[in-house]
């Protein structure tokens, strides 16, 4: 047991700052998941609006981790890893999951949002394993390769914009279709275009 504990301090001490950022960008993402199923749940509107703070406040942690590991000159393989997997939460999962609760719940949106997520855990995984590749002479890495994922914070604030003015559910904009076998809402083709955006090797943004 003691043994036990040793290790667990051990990887406490391993953590910095920007990792603590890090960690605060994930539990955005996760809070503004369960305000989702909260919402759907109870069916009460009032905390589905927190998600609308929440995720614009994990992109400023996300962009806050960076400028201090740059700072403090902390970059480490467990903080480029536990950035990603935050990013993958904040920005890929929970854009997705409130998607999902203000309508998109055809099979063919739910397609639709699965292939988003995908596309955005491929994105991280191939900008691992490539930064060095990417990277000059100084170690600093010149340009995203294909839409960095925070991006989809835009998405967020689209469907902000859809539940305050009432365009979710049953009045989501551009209307729902049946197509074969399940339901399709246009709207979901927002997710389906930043999917493909972010696995685009055509797309070069450069890296302030």
């Amino acid at each position: 047991m003691a043994v036990s504990s040793r290790k667990h301090l051990t990887l406490l001490r391993s953590f910095r700052l920007p990792d603590l950022l890090t960690f605060a960008n994930a539990g955005c993402g996760m809070l503004a998941i369960f305000f989702c199923l909260n919402y759907l749940a109870s069916g009460q509107r009032d905390p589905i609006g927190m998600v609308f703070l929440l995720l614009p406040l994990a992109l400023v942690f996300d962009v806050l981790d960076g400028v201090v590991a740059r700072w403090q000159k902390q970059s480490s393989v467990l903080g480029a890893d536990l950035d990603s997997l935050a990013d993958s939460l904040s920005f890929g999962v929970a854009p997705a999951v409130i998607g999902y609760t203000l309508g998109l719940r055809g099979g063919w949106d739910m397609v639709a949002l699965t292939y988003f997520v995908a596309c955005g855990l491929s994105r991280l995984a191939r900008y691992n394993v490539t930064a060095a590749t990417l990277a000059d002479v100084k170690g600093k890495i010149r340009y995203y390769e294909g839409l960095p994922i925070p991006a989809n914070v835009i998405i967020v604030l689209i469907l902000g914009l859809a539940l305050t003015l009432n365009q979710t559910g049953v009045h989501m904009w551009f209307g729902a279709y049946s197509i074969g076998p399940a339901i399709f809402h246009p709207l979901s083709l927002l997710f389906v275009i930043s999917g493909c955006l972010m696995v685009s090797k055509s797309i070069r943004i450069p890296k302030p």
